[in-house]
Formats: structure tokens, sequence, C-alpha cells
């Protein structure tokens, strides 16, 4: 019992049998039980004799010691309170923000999932080397004129990519690219998934057409796409447009949209309308589990050019170049004049384990204005591809698209690891030549080795040889076909 609550039992002790005059009495206590008595006992120590004075005074005497304990404990309560209270705060903000750094990228999370964003790019690197390049323009007003294939490095591709969501049903995509020396937008789009069934995506976005085309360039076998981009580029790649998408099913996906022209149509088109688009796809795949997937496809697209007879945002122009940074063209075929263009794709793929087989096939139809130097025409193209992965793992199927391969174990000169390797051939062709439109034709050959060393990191190496020439863009400086050029690339890719 401290000192101030025995004060306090004292006083009224003395209050409650004596009278208003002073006088002394002797107090004991119970070192037991705590009691006090006015009487010697059994257990009892004298306390000591008090005077009873004013009761008011005694009351007022008591008070300032209580009052000060009281404020020190209260005060030493607040600080614990408010520590306590700090210390949620700082709990509760860590929660709400979750910050992860992987192979996917700068990855921010709130703990209840509806905000996310993520930071990523890619960087690929190119080092290109050509012989048997030595040939001159077979047409046009550069005839007889001197060309060859440019060696060299350069950056194919150099981008940074913005994904995040907003209250989990919505997503966005920002892809900027800064290859080519300038700044351009890619993907630029806004995602609603709330539906459940499926998804509504507007902005700059790839049409609905080849898988392909579909294909990220990171995911890709080859440094390339085949010679059936050089129908399908300048047509069906990226628009702006709506574009409605089934979420991933069993063994189907379908996907059908509407597109103008390109983010850069306005600089280019001046004052002109723009084109516009319909494209959609649909695949089917009975077998699909890991490892092992059987898939069918067919797209189809029309479109109208602007009224500059542009599409997408230039003129179109079927081209194939021996390699990115080149200015070497096998190919070059100008059309104008055009009313409309309609597309038909068919393709299909599977993977086997470490093997991996692909085909497409693109028709196109040319509905152009009545001239007689303006007959319509009927173009096509098509490869056909497969791979093996020499160290097992497979690759990767969803939604009508082929992933890469993530090795089973990275490069490592510490742990052992190899990293994954792969090995895979292409043989495409496509055909420009319709009657007396002689756009040329020719086929191509690729050969690739690749080497993952982890999920974020490979190395790629293709050869590539040129045949069977009809009409080309140039010719060798006796007249003969270019099918005697060879291509080489070396690419070191970054992605994450």
């Amino acid at each position: 019992m401290t000192l101030s609550k025995l004060t306090l039992a004292v006083a009224t002790v003395l209050g409650a049998g004596a009278t208003s005059s002073a006088y002394a009495i002797d107090l004991y206590v119970d070192v037991k039980t705590k009691q006090i008595y006015a009487e010697p006992g059994p257990h009892r120590q004298l306390m000591g004799s008090f005077v009873k004075t004013d009761e008011a005074a005694a009351m007022a005497e008591s008070k300032p010691a209580e009052s000060t304990e009281l404020a020190a404990v209260k005060q030493d309560l607040e600080l614990k309170t408010n520590e306590i209270k700090s210390l949620q705060e700082h709990m509760t903000e860590a929660e709400q923000v979750k910050v992860k750094l992987d192979n996917k990228g700068l990855n921010f999370e709130s703990a209840d999932k509806d905000f996310k964003f993520k930071l990523g790019g890619r960087i690929q690197a190119d080092a290109n080397y050509s012989n048997n390049d030595d040939f001159v323009f077979a047409e046009g007003a550069k005839k007889g004129q001197h060309v060859e294939a440019n060696d060299g490095t350069e950056f194919r591709r150099a981008r940074i990519d913005f994904n995040g969501t907003f209250f989990r049903d919505w997503n966005f995509k920002t892809v900027a690219d800064f290859a080519d020396n300038s700044v351009a937008m890619k993907d630029l789009f806004l995602q609603y998934t709330g539906l459940g069934f499926m998804s509504v995506t507007g902005g700059q976005q790839k049409q609905n057409f080849s898988r392909e085309l579909l294909d990220s360039s990171n995911d890709m076998m080859f440094t390339e796409r085949s010679l059936m981009n050089v129908l399908n580029g300048p047509v069906v790649d990226r628009a702006i447009g709506l574009n409605l998408q089934s979420e991933a099913k069993d063994t189907w996906f379908a996907a059908l949209g509407i597109y103008g022209d390109t983010i850069a149509a306005n600089k280019n088109n001046g004052k002109a309308d723009e084109g516009w688009s319909v494209s959609g796809r649909a695949t089917y795949s009975p077998i699909e589990e890991k490892g092992k997937v059987l898939y069918a496809g067919i797209a189809g697209n029309y479109r109208v050019p602007n009224a500059n007879d542009q599409v997408i945002d230039k003129g179109l122009v079927y081209e194939y170049e021996s390699n990115h940074m080149s200015n070497l063209f096998f190919l070059e075929a100008p059309v104008t004049h055009i009313n409309n263009i309609k597309m038909l794709g068919l393709e299909t793929g599977g993977i086997y384990g470490p093997f991996s087989v692909g085909a497409e096939y693109t028709r196109t139809w040319l509905d152009r204005k009545d001239s007689a130097d303006n007959r319509n025409l009927e173009l096509d193209g098509w490869y056909a591809e497969a791979a093996w992965t020499i160290t097992g793992e497979s690759r990767k199927y969803k939604q009508g698209k082929f992933y890469k391969i993530d090795p089973n174990k990275n490069f490592s000169f510490k742990n052992g690891g190899l990293g994954a390797w792969e090995l895979a051939t292409r043989y495409s062709a496509v055909d420009l030549n319709d009657g007396t439109f002689e756009g040329g034709e020719m086929s191509n050959v690729t050969v690739a080795l690749n080497w993952y060393f982890n999920k974020n990191m490979r190395l790629m190496a293709d050869y590539t040889r040129a045949f069977n020439f009809s009409n080309p863009a140039v010719v060798t400086p006796s007249g003969g076909m270019p099918d005697t050029n060879n291509t080489f690339t070396l690419r070191a890719q970054l992605a994450y």
C-alpha cells in the first residue's frame, strides 16, 4: 500500500470517530491483512501517533500527491498509446503496397490486388553480315545502279513497357520504342475485364490476324518474321481500334475488332479521312496441356484505305529486305488505287515435349479502282517451321499464341547450369506476281540456334538463304537472280 493511500485511510478513520477538536491517537497496522487498528494486537505494528486536524486540510494535503502520481501514469499511458498507434499505421502502410523485383520487371501491388503497376522493357542488339550481295536495281529510275546489304550493328528494338491495373477490372498498357534513333508508340490501350466472359480493349493494339504477327518479338524463334509477313505487316499490324476478346477456354479462343489507322496517321494523312478495317481470329485446340498442344486457327481481315489511298499510315508497298538495317530489298512492289483489301489466314501448330511445329498461309485479294492498268490482284504467302529444344524444355501455348522457352536450369559457371538450347528451321515463300502485275516471287530458308541463359536473357544466331526468285527488285550485274545471297544475324536480347 502506498503512502498516499495510507494517508487517506488514516484520515477516514480519524474523521469517522472524532469531533472537530484536535487530539492524538495511536494507530496500528496488521502486517498480514494490511488493516489499520486503533488498539495493539497480534501481528500489529505501531504506525505512530496521529493528530486529527481540519478534514478539508487533510484532503488538500493528500490531493497533490495523488494528482502528481495520476498525471505521471496518464502521461506514460498516452506515450505508450501513441507508440502503438504509430506502429499500427506503419504496419498498415507496409501491407497496402507490395514491391517486388523479379524476372517480370519491377512490380507494385496493393494488398487487395485491386491496383497493380509494372515497369518492364526489352533490348535487342543485332549484328548483321551478308555475303554475295553485289547487286543492281532491276527496274525503275535506279535501274542498273549498284546496291548491297549493310553490314554492321544496330538496336533492333529498345522498349519501355508500362502495365497496370486499376480497381481490379481495368488494365492499361503503354509501350514506347526508342530504336531506329527515333521514338515511336507501339501498344497504347485501356482494357476492361469485368464482364467475365470477355475483355474489351480500346486503343492502339495489334489487329486479329496471324499467330506469327501476334507473337511477341520476345518469344519468336527467329530474329525476323517469315516472308508471309510481307503481306501481313503493312496491313494488319498495330492500329487504333476497339477489340472484343473471349476469355481463354479449354479448347477455343476468339477475337473480333474494328480499327482505324495508327497514332501516326494524322501526321502522314494531312486532311484525309482515315481508313478502317474489321478483323477477327478464332483458334481451336483439341489438345492443350503442359508439353502437349495441337491447335488450328482461322483469321479474316477487311480494310478500306484512307482518302489518300494509304493503308494504316502510308502508301501500300509489299517489300522484303535482307535484314532490318539493310537497304537491300529483294522485293519492292507498291500498289495504288485500292478500293479495299480482303485477307484470309489459316494456321496450325503443335507442341510435343521438346518439339514444336507451326505453319500459316495468307491469301490477299486487292480490289482496285477501275482502270486498264489497275486490275484486281490475288497474292499469297506461307511458311512452315519446326524446332527442337536440345536440353528438353517445352515451348508454351496460351490463347492462340506461342511463348518462349524458360530454362529448367539457368546458365551458370558456378553452378554448372547450361541454360536452354534450341535448334529451329523455317521455310517460307511469298508470291506477288499476278498476271501483268509483277511484284516478284521468292522463297527463303532460315536456320536458327538459340541459347536461353535464363528467363530474361538469350542469344540468337540466324542464317538465311534466299532463292526461287521471279521478278525480283534486284539482280546480279550480269542480270542473274540474287539467290546466292547469305545473311547472318546475331542477337543479344534482354527482356523483363
